[in-house]
């Protein structure tokens, strides 16, 4: 997922300290951004009623600003090679090195 030219985050419902030490516990390598009032998850469609949780779903948005594709099957034991691919079949530019 690295090699392409994407820039990539999570957004969760969570408070920023939590948010924080999940991603710490994770070793995640990329920003973890805070929507405590679920008004983005609203807003994209991914926030079931009466819930605080988002659904998991990857948005492929182009520089733009246009939402490519949609993923709302969203395995996490393999998301990141399955980002990896469609970054390709979207026909996304690797990193120049």
């Amino acid at each position: 997922m690295k090699k392409y030219d994407a820039a990539y985050f999570a957004v969760s419902c969570d408070e920023p300290e939590q948010n924080k030490k999940f991603a710490e516990s994770m070793n995640a390598d990329y920003p973890i951004l805070s929507d405590p009032t679920c008004a983005t998850a609203k807003a994209y469609g991914v926030l079931p009623p009466e819930k605080k949780t988002a659904s998991r779903v990857t948005f492929y948005i182009s520089k733009d600003g246009k939402i490519l594709y949609v993923d709302n099957k969203v395995k996490t034991a393999n998301h990141g090679a399955d980002i990896a691919a469609k970054l390709k079949e979207l026909g996304v530019s690797e990193r120049k090195s």
